[in-house]
Order: structure tokens, then sequence, then C-alpha cells
């Protein structure tokens, strides 16, 4: 019995030194594989830098998608005890650019745009569509002849409006002449000390089109999983402070699977002619107090989209 209870103890331990062997093993397998793996990606990023700083074209998008749905029947405790509501945006950033030795030709997508619903089952008076909210178009076009490695001089078009609600109405677009200036890589700032800012609207008593100034800032950079843009752009009026505006629209993702992650997006905006013309639609006092420029409460304007990301 004695002899049994040794052989079977010796039995285990040789089969505990045996998988223990095997699991030290594997471990120096796998850091061995990590390291030749680790030393393929950073020859796979040189390559990749090599081939970023050639001549040609870049061409790339990434998105953010958000939404949610509910149904609620006989649910007493709010007030609409029986409705349906949901929501869905989405935002695209899309670029374009050829980058020459001796000249550049950028161009930029960008785009938000959602929808809400709320439909109240109880009666037949409220909308059960999905109503737009959130609409943002903006296109731009920058083409620069480079006067050394970080100084070019540039043109730059910029378009900006709505298009799911009052299209042009107003649109905005910007034409000017200046300089470009690269002062670190992936940072892009423009200054266009000669632009005219075109204004479409249908109420051209508020809407005016005047001489300016144009500045804009951008800077994206991708970063292994995490992806990021940041675009301020603004125009500032020869004619009167209150044509001025701007708009700082800010872009994060992180790839969580293949291209699929998670995304937010937040953007500010300053535009008195915009708030002049809001405060007019929905003016309904006193004659004497009606909003001019010299009144009017030009609130901060901002949006922001959280949600699932796909890099296209």
């Amino acid at each position: 019995m004695t002899k049994k209870l040794f052989l079977t103890a010796v039995l285990m331990l040789s089969i505990s030194l045996g998988f223990s062997q095997t699991k030290e093993e594997l471990q120096a397998q796998k850091a061995e594989k990590q390291a030749e793996a680790d030393a393929a990606q950073a020859e796979a990023n040189a390559l990749q830098a090599q081939i970023d700083a050639l001549p040609g074209w870049r061409v790339g998008a990434f998105g953010v998608i958000g939404g949610s749905l509910s149904n609620f029947n006989n649910w007493y405790s709010q007030g609409v005890p029986n409705n349906s509501s949901g929501n869905i945006g989405f935002t695209v950033n899309g670029y374009a650019n050829l980058i020459e030795d001796k000249f550049f030709w950028r161009n930029s997508l960008t785009t938000n745009l959602s929808w809400v619903k709320l439909d109240n089952k109880d009666t037949d008076l409220d909308s059960d569509n999905f109503e737009p909210t959130t609409d943002v178009f903006n296109i731009s076009s920058l083409y620069g002849r480079k006067l050394s490695e970080k100084l070019a001089a540039s043109a730059l078009m910029e378009y900006r409006t709505t298009i799911l609600d009052n299209f042009n109405d107003p649109g905005y677009l910007d034409v000017g002449i200046g300089a470009t200036w690269t002062p670190i890589e992936n940072l892009i700032v423009v200054i266009h000390p000669l632009n005219y800012n075109f204004v479409f609207a249908d109420n051209d008593a508020i809407f005016d089109s005047s001489l300016g100034a144009k500045i804009v800032a951008d800077y994206t950079r991708q970063i292994g999983a995490i992806g990021f843009k940041s675009n301020f752009s603004t125009f500032q009026s020869y004619k009167s402070g209150d044509l001025s505006n701007f708009t700082w629209t800010n872009s994060f993702s992180y790839t969580l699977w293949k291209r699929i992650g998670v995304g937010f997006d937040f953007a500010l905006r300053s535009n008195k002619q915009e708030a002049l013309n809001y405060a007019l639609a929905q003016f309904d006092g006193d004659p004497a107090d009606i909003p001019t420029f010299d009144n009017v409460d030009n609130d901060l304007q901002t949006y922001y989209t959280l949600g699932l990301t796909y890099k296209f």
C-alpha cells in the first residue's frame, strides 16, 4: 500500500513538473513571437511613414453612428403612457489630399445629420415621423504653392450650410487668398487676410456678405487605434463685427475591433446673424422690444454625438 502511494505521488509530481515546464516553454515561445511581432510592426510603421512622405493622393474617411429606439404601452407613470420614440444620427469626415513636392491640394467634407421622433399614440395631432435636428454640412478646398517646407501661398474655398432644412438659407461661401503654414506634422494653419464671405439667404436684411479675414486651423492625427480631428474656422468681417462668425468642430474615435469602434463628436459655433434671424422668427412681443443686432442674445451654439464608429 505504501509503495502504491509512493508511486502515485511520484507520478503526480512528474505530471505537475511536466505541465510546469510546458507552461514555461509556452511563455518563452509567446515572448519570442511577441518580440518578432513588435519588430515587424516597427518595420511596417517605418514603411508606412515612407509611403506617407511620397507625393500623391491621400484619401480617407471615418464616421460616427448613434441612435436609440423605444416603445411604451400603458406606462402610466409618465405623462404620455403610449408612445414610441427614437433618434438616429451620423457624422462623416472625409478627405482627399494631393501632396506634391511643389504644391498641395487639400479637400475635406464634414457632415453631421440627426433625426428625432416622439409619437404619442393617443392622438393624431402630433407627427409620427423622424424630424431633423442636427444639420451640418461643410466642404472645403485648399490649394497651396509651396514657398518653403512649412510656408505656402494659398487659396481657399469653403462652403457650409444645412441640407435637411433650409438648404442654402443661410449658406456661406468663403473665397480668399493668403498663406498656409504647417509648423508641425498634421497641423495646418490658414491665414487669408483677403477673403470675401458670400452669404445666401432669403432675409438679406440680416444676412449680409462682406470682405474680411479668414483663419482656419486643422489638426488631424492617428495614433494606433485612436484617431482625432479638430478644426477651427473663423471669419472676421472688416465691415462689422456683427457679420463675423466662428465654428470649432472636434471628432474622436477609438477602434475596438477591426474597423468598428466608439466615437464622440462635439462642436461650438458663434454667429450673430443666425441668432438674430432665429430671434425675429420667434418674436411676438412689443414692437418696441423687437430684436436687433444691438440687443440680441448671441448664445453659443453647441452639439455633440456619441455612438459607434466605422472607419471607411
